[in-house]
């Protein structure tokens, strides 16, 4: 390591060869935390990269990027005087340089909380702003590498984000998510990912809403699943999960936002996606489970919608296909069966009940008792459903509960509402908007 740090500090005519060779070592843990420690060596790399030789300035920007990728704090921080050369090239350089800076800056800001400090007064937040007016998709999506990286801070609601709030990054990078399409998407995926930061953050909520994030998002989604499955571009999926997180936690979040968004379309674009994902990237299922259980909570436009559009049998096929999607299609029952009779008996003739009872076998106690939920619901509000249930073998499905200690007092209860299916309610429903991951 100080043999090659010599010959790139020698200036010899093998200098660019010596940093190729330097750049090959730094690929290696403990060469990165050697080289960091040698006297010298990141002002070596600085004065180089700061020099007016182009090439010569490549090969050091690469020297650093891979300095940057060390998980070891120390040495993120032995880079702290090459971030404010980092800022500065980010303008007027070639595309290939500035990409370099970008992700050279996106790693130390994940590995050092004293990079963050540093970066904040040397004014990255306006760089980045100034930035994301590229046309260069490479420099953009360097650029949300960079910004995702600083969204996700432990710092970030209470310093980062009102500096983001206070520039042009909303706005333009809720453009560069809708136009992922006809754009990159790759750079679209980034900045999406930067939205659910902030709207994870309960900080923002209201300035993207005046951005007109929720329609914007919405529309996004709408022309996702019509590209389904004819012309999806590779890695669809990638730039669909943090969209659809972005519109559960708003709608979790902030009250009235339904009402902006009461687009029947909008379920029909969330199980074209299902149906899209479901085999291949079933990850997505729970993301669009999330958010179906949000528009349902509470709002009887978009039960009517699922139930009018005969979505129902869709749903329900759902229901075995992890116990996360169980516990949402139960959850989302609930919602509907909430609203009252007439929304009870439409799921008395879908076949919902048969697909209960292998639902109430299953080991696991919170999928039987959100099942136990929505059972209560159906025969409290349209109590044939009761009656059916004990022609079908539902009263000895209840009865193997009664000795689980967190369920045998909601299972006790409905027996008793089997035998008197107009009788008083022993529990309450469960129904709530749940937050997305964060």
């Amino acid at each position: 390591v100080l043999e090659l740090l010599r010959a790139v500090q020698r200036g010899s005519e093998d200098r660019k060869r010596s940093l190729g060779r330097l750049r090959w070592a730094l690929q290696n843990k403990e060469t990165q935390q050697k080289f960091v420690r040698l006297d010298g060596s990141i002002r070596t790399l600085i004065g180089i990269f700061t020099s007016s030789l182009a090439d010569m300035q490549m090969e050091a920007a690469r020297c650093l990027h891979e300095l940057s990728h060390s998980s070891d704090p120390a040495v993120a921080e032995a880079c702290l005087p090459v971030t404010s050369y980092l800022l500065t090239y980010l303008s007027g350089h070639s595309v290939e340089f500035m990409e370099l800076c970008l992700y050279t800056l996106g790693n130390l800001v994940i590995e050092s909380e004293a990079v963050r400090k540093q970066l904040l007064p040397q004014g990255i937040i306006p760089v980045l702003a100034s930035c994301i007016q590229s046309p260069h998709e490479a420099v953009l999506e360097g650029l949300g590498y960079v910004l995702s990286q600083l969204l996700q801070a432990k710092e970030a609601p209470t310093e980062i984000i009102p500096l983001v709030l206070d520039s042009v990054l909303p706005q333009h990078m809720l453009r560069l998510v809708c136009s992922g399409l006809k754009a990159g998407i790759g750079a679209a995926v980034e900045f999406a990912w930067c939205l659910h930061y902030i709207v994870c953050s309960h900080t923002a909520n209201a300035a993207l809403l005046s951005l007109g994030a929720l329609p914007a998002l919405t529309s996004l989604l709408l022309d996702l699943a019509s590209e389904i499955p004819q012309d999806a571009p590779e890695g669809l999926e990638l730039l669909v999960c943090p969209v659809l997180r972005c519109l559960s936690n708003l709608l979790a979040e902030e009250t009235g936002c339904k009402v902006q968004i009461q687009d029947e379309r909008l379920l029909i674009a969330l199980f074209l996606i299902l149906q899209c994902f479901l085999q291949q990237h079933p990850f997505i299922v729970q993301e669009c489970l999330w958010l179906l259980n949000n528009l349902t909570a509470d709002e009887p436009f978009f039960c009517s919608a699922l139930l009018s559009l005969d979505l129902l049998p869709a749903l329900l096929q759902l229901l075995p296909c992890s116990q996360m999607a169980s516990v949402l299609v139960l959850t989302i029952l609930c919602n509907i069966a909430e609203k009252g009779p007439a929304y009870c008996q439409q799921l008395h003739r879908q076949p919902a009940l048969p697909l209960l009872l292998p639902t109430l076998a299953l080991p696991d106690p919170e999928v039987v008792g959100q099942c136990l939920e929505l059972l209560h619901l159906l025969f409290l509000h349209w109590p044939e459903a009761a009656a059916d249930f004990v022609t079908q073998g539902g009263r000895q499905a209840l009865e193997q509960h009664q000795s689980t200690p967190e369920l045998q007092e909601r299972a006790r209860a409905l027996l008793d509402m089997v035998g008197q299916p107009l009788g008083a309610s022993a529990f309450s429903p469960c129904h709530t908007t749940l937050s997305a991951f964060s």
